[in-house]
């Protein structure tokens, strides 16, 4: 039987990911310790979202949870601890900002903050927060028309990749001589092992105790994973061997790997690495 093998949560979207052992499942993705799954997210000077398709340095901007604040790190930076407490409503800014076709309001965070961003990416920027009262949900084409949230993920609440796809992947980029890849990669939300390589893609539900998940869509893949998350830097792009079987025709021919996922029940339940996965298939 699968196991889950990864839980990762992404505090800020396209920055480094946050590796837990347990972590509390909501219909918009991840949650730990009050923190959800790309809820803040770095803006241009016009309010569109940064990502490390423009700006790779940012998988070098690592955070973590630290009592009543998110703590952050970047090379040659002093930290950066940015809280987690909401603003007063007398004191709240808000920015529209844009992340891929949707718009919508935010918190914008202090100017001390935007600066530390600016200096870490060599580019004008802010940070910002996904604000409560915002709405934004999946593309309705791949949920069966349910509203399913989501905050600055790309277009859906979890992403899910089995280890037996990426193994395949390795022993092709190998076999040309070429060095494996990393699943991080492909920043997944979820990893199952004990799976066998896309079986993923072909399974109508993810069960776990208590909650279950079902993958809605391939993820087509941008250049992304050719980035370095250890170094910032792009490197070799596994792209153009997955190219060569993973053409999707579902996503009019995209190069697709891993599943996203939405919740079908147990929103509140507790995801732990460790636990068995019953994959239900597609009849």
């Amino acid at each position: 039987m699968p196991i889950l093998t990864e839980l990762n949560l992404y505090p800020i979207k396209s920055c480094a990911g946050i590796s837990l052992r347990e972590a509390t499942l909501t219909a918009a993705g991840l949650m730990s310790e009050q923190i959800y799954d790309r809820e803040w997210m770095i803006v241009d000077e016009n309010g569109d979202a940064l990502t490390q398709r423009e700006y790779p340095k940012m998988a070098l901007i690592a955070p973590r949870i630290k009592a009543d604040t998110l703590e952050l790190r970047a090379p040659g930076m002093l930290r950066l601890e940015v809280p987690l407490g909401l603003p007063a409503p007398e004191d709240e800014k808000l920015i529209r900002v844009q992340v891929w076709d949707d718009q919508v309001d935010a918190y914008d965070c202090d100017d001390t903050t935007a600066l530390w961003f600016s200096n870490a990416l060599g580019v004008k920027c802010r940070l910002v927060r996904f604000h409560p009262d915002a709405t934004r949900y999946s593309s309705k084409k791949w949920t069966n028309d349910a509203e399913v949230p989501v905050l600055f993920s790309d277009g859906y609440p979890m992403l899910v990749i089995g280890t037996g796809s990426l193994e395949d992947l390795n022993e092709k980029l190998v076999a040309q001589g070429r060095s494996p890849v990393p699943m991080n990669r492909f920043r997944p939300n979820l990893v199952f092992s004990d799976i066998a390589p896309f079986e993923e893609d072909l399974a109508d539900v993810y069960q776990f105790e208590g909650a279950a998940l079902k993958p809605v869509k391939p993820c087509p893949r941008c250049p992304l994973p050719s980035v370095d998350q250890a170094s910032g830097e792009f490197g070799p792009d596994p792209l153009d061997i997955l190219g060569t079987y993973r053409a999707n025709p579902k996503v009019d021919g995209s190069i697709t790997f891993g599943m996203n996922a939405v919740v079908l029940n147990g929103e509140g339940s507790i995801l732990r690495v460790g636990q068995n996965v019953g994959v239900d298939p597609v009849f």
